[in-house]
């Protein structure tokens, strides 16, 4: 039909993911080998099968699909080993539950070949049948995490979880992607995104599943792991913005209040308002450092896209320079300690106002504890700082991907 011999290099293969799909799976190849003899596209049907149980390998290798099977269980792990089988210029993947019609590919194909890196199905472009997608998933879950995800990461993306997509086996490559459950939709796009690919969309509609069975899909359990990925994958608003918000706060309004009582609105603020101010600025200033580190590490372990802005600034930050700001804090800290001390002393140990002497602790406490915090955070950074030898760490990253993908079946 549309499969090319092993000396030949097609442009197109269309990947599907597969748990038990034998009800549909059929039809779904079916569509696709259709397509690709309508348009004339030299192509290939793959299928990377998570494990099934149904007769499913049986039913793609005998429609004349490539049976890739992938021990890793995982939405994301069957399409990534699938994909990395693909020997097509460009890929489309879609969903085996014959929710999306293989038949009718040639935008992804057009916008591919304009020179497109992704290409989104849209969902909400294209139409939604009948019962093909349940109201909260329509109305609450989609829209919301969509909506989030672009102003998160600047997207121009409508529809982040759309089950069908195309993109370059090129961008592929360059997005290295890690994820091997349901995030790796939202991986796929936000990577793009801050890797300022090209991106599109095309309409595309959605109909209900053929399936007899419930759909693996859990909408709250997958919703809420979309979005921690989404927040995860943004240090900056997940932690910075926040913390440096927290930060503002408790030491503008630390300030104010440690040279005396304020009154606002009848409410008059006091000691008692400075010690929250106090756990208002170390908290925020953790929250920066967590934002730190989660970029950190984010960047090494490839999920995160590296900058020439970030690089500057892992460059300016080292261990001695963190250790000599932390310590000339914490020191600081106790030198105001000592004068309180030495203040309170000279009272009696008593007949000092507490309140007072509170100005002088709170800060005091709050110095020393900001001094730790840096300390610690230096030594820690320090040790993602180690270095490793790339290639030992992609060598190992081979290794274990030969082992995972364990048998392509042509």
């Amino acid at each position: 039909m549309a499969l090319m011999d092993s000396e030949s290099a097609p442009e197109l293969s269309i990947v599907m993911p597969c748990l038990n799909e034998a009800e549909t799976l059929g039809v779904c190849l079916r569509k696709a080998f259709d397509f690709l003899e309508r348009y004339g596209i030299a192509g290939e049907v793959i299928v990377g099968d998570n494990g099934s149980s149904d007769g499913s390998q049986r039913i793609a290798a005998q429609a004349g699909a490539v049976v890739v099977n992938v021990p890793v269980r995982g939405y994301g792990a069957a399409l990534y080993f699938a994909c990395r089988a693909a020997r097509g210029r460009y890929i489309i993947m879609g969903d085996s539950d014959d929710s999306y019609d293989f038949s009718r590919l040639e935008a992804f194909v057009a916008r591919l070949r304009a020179g497109d890196d992704l290409v989104m199905g849209n969902r909400f472009k294209g139409g939604i049948r009948p019962g093909a997608m349940p109201w909260k998933n329509r109305y609450i879950g989609n829209p919301v995490l969509s909506g989030i995800g672009r102003a998160l990461f600047r997207s121009p993306i409508g529809d982040f979880h759309c089950g069908i997509r195309g993109f370059s086996k090129a961008a592929f490559e360059a997005l290295d992607l890690r994820t091997t459950g349901m995030e790796f939709a939202s991986e796929m796009v936000i990577k793009a995104t801050l890797m300022r690919m090209k991106l599109s969309e095309a309409p595309t509609t959605l109909s209900p599943d053929g399936r007899s069975r419930p759909p693996h899909l859990r909408p709250w359990r997958d919703g809420w792991r979309h979005l921690r990925f989404m927040l995860l994958f943004s240090p900056d608003w997940l932690f910075l913005y926040p913390g440096l918000l927290m930060m503002a706060v408790g030491v503008v309004c630390g300030a104010t209040v440690l040279a005396g009582p304020v009154t606002v609105a009848g409410l008059r603020f006091d000691v008692n308002a400075l010690i929250y101010f106090a756990f208002f600025a170390i908290i925020g200033f953790q929250a920066v450092l967590f934002s730190f580190l989660s970029r950190v590490y984010a960047t090494q372990e490839k999920l995160y896209p590296a900058t020439a802005k970030f690089s500057n600034i892992l460059r300016s930050v080292t261990l001695e320079r963190g250790l000599v700001a932390g310590i000339l804090m914490t020191l600081t800290g106790i030198l105001l300690g000592g004068y309180s001390i030495l203040d309170w002393s000279r009272h009696g140990f008593g007949a000092m106002d507490f309140a007072n002497l509170a100005r002088i602790v709170i800060p005091s406490a709050t110095a020393s504890a900001l001094g730790v915090e840096l300390i610690l955070f230096s030594f820690f950074f320090s040790t993602l700082q180690l270095s490793i030898r790339e290639q030992w760490r992609e060598g190992t990253s081979s290794a274990s991907r030969i082992q995972t993908a364990s048998l392509v079946q042509r």
